[in-house]
């Protein structure tokens, strides 16, 4: 009998090992590999001839793309997010703190889907009871939908076979196993073999496959770096403590653009869809203080308008603080050295904190000029204009760069009431727009001397 083979995996980046080490030489993580069984060598017998289909070569022009027509989840935002709709035999990945709304997004959408389609809802970690009842506490109907409660991927593939569903919900798949596998649930080989296992039903038989997936303490999905080849789309439902608002962001899709965003609220009766998030961002004080501006940023596919504060005060300490929350701490540093050497402030002694109002992560860098102006307008006690909205890149030598989007940055700003703006100079709109008194600079000393 041959003997099975193993190999050592690496939680972080999926990299293979032939025997154990205790650091990945792939990306240098410590303790990450752990132990998976191969499939047992097969003798493959000599000119056994060939059995099946014959793959043939196509011209991608010819390939017909109707054969995989969209259908929409009955979500707006979370339609947003996938590319337009559900694909026909994708794997799509949803992860998220707990209690952020992963079950409620996915209940609710299998609920109205099952009342135009074949749809089955498996639950590992929650009994049927339990599931029914949030169901009845939101007021869906669950007149059609298919509910099992199973870990075993044997069993839920067995039932796959009998029920032919054209969507597929497994939460979560961190705890489906397969008997074949002596590992525990949750452990990399589970994962992987359980999500591969799953993935290449959907891709047969043409079904939509949305798996839940924990996260870790970092915030990032649990389980090996692989199950991110696997699947089509991989997307994180966002939350903060103190917000009732959720945030869907796209960090893979094969079928549309990455980092799209789709924004819900929390209320009694589920997740409901924000379709004008601005105005949500942009509910602010009856009166403006020092350190506030409303920057406009680019999320996904459309323009987002925040509020953006920072708070410049003496520090106490021999080495003053940054807490940068929405912002990336890094870029924070910079931009201080930005303007002491081309803005001619030096607030090296001071504690700067920085905040994004409404919970909102901005990654992009087309919020560095807003950050500065309000980090300028704190330390000064000077009060920018209730209607002025800033957006644009700063360079290192000083220099404002245009960011991508700036006409419909402008439009949206426009539609939210905004009279005045502060661009740079590459996002001058080339027509004057009614009502709103446009600012272009070229570097950091003329955005100063505009306010």
């Amino acid at each position: 009998m041959a003997k099975q083979k193993s190999a050592f995996v690496c939680s972080d980046c999926g990299g293979e090992h032939v025997k154990w080490q205790g650091q990945c030489s792939e990306c240098g993580a410590w303790n990450t590999l752990t132990e998976i069984k191969l499939g047992a060598p097969i003798s493959t017998p000599a000119r056994t001839g060939y059995s099946g289909q014959r793959a043939e070569a196509a011209v991608l022009a010819d390939v017909n793309l109707e054969d995989l027509p969209r259908f929409t989840s009955g979500l707006g935002e979370f339609d947003r997010v996938l590319g337009g709709g559900l694909v026909p035999g994708s794997a799509i990945l949803i992860g998220g703190n707990p209690g952020a709304g992963k079950s409620t997004l996915l209940l609710q959408t299998m609920c109205h889907l099952a009342e135009r389609m074949s749809a089955l809802y498996v639950t590992g970690e929650e009994s049927p009871q339990q599931v029914a009842m949030r169901g009845h506490r939101l007021g869906l109907p669950l007149g059609s939908l298919r509910l099992m409660a199973e870990n075993n991927v044997g069993e839920i593939c067995r039932a796959l076979e009998t029920y032919q569903p054209r969507v597929l919900v497994v939460d979560s798949i961190q705890v489906v196993y397969s008997e074949e596998l002596t590992s525990a649930p949750g452990s990399v080989s589970q994962v992987r073999e359980c999500a591969a296992i799953l993935t290449r039903y959907a891709k047969k038989t043409g079904t939509v496959l949305l798996l839940v997936g924990h996260v870790t303490k970092d915030g990032s999905l649990a389980g090996p770096k692989v199950l991110e080849h696997m699947i089509d789309c991989s997307m994180m439902l966002e939350d903060t403590a103190d917000s009732r608002f959720r945030t869907l962001r796209g960090h893979k899709n094969r079928f549309g653009a990455v980092n799209e965003l789709g924004v819900f609220a929390m209320a009694e009766d589920g997740l409901k869809e924000v379709t004008n998030p601005s105005a949500i961002f942009l509910n602010r004080g009856a009166e403006t203080s020092a350190g506030s501006v409303v920057m406009a940023v680019w999320e996904g596919s459309r323009p987002l308008l925040v509020e953006i504060q920072a708070l410049v005060d003496e520090s106490q300490l021999s080495n003053p603080r940054r807490v940068a929350v929405g912002l990336e701490q890094n870029r924070l540093a910079m931009l201080l050295a930005i303007l002491h050497r081309h803005g001619g402030l030096m607030i090296g002694d001071q504690d700067v904190f920085a905040n994004v109002v409404g919970g909102v992560k901005v990654l992009e860098t087309g919020a560095d000029l807003a950050l500065l102006l309000a980090m300028v307008s704190s330390f000064r006690d000077l009060v920018l204009p209730r209607d002025l909205v800033v957006f644009g890149e700063v360079g290192l030598s000083g220099e404002i760069r245009p960011v991508p989007g700036g006409q419909d940055r402008l439009q949206e700003a426009l539609k939210h009431g905004f009279k005045r703006a502060i661009v740079p100079e590459g996002n001058r709109p080339k027509k004057a727009l009614p009502g709103m008194e446009v600012v272009a600079v070229r570097r950091l000393q003329d955005a100063l001397a505009a306010v």
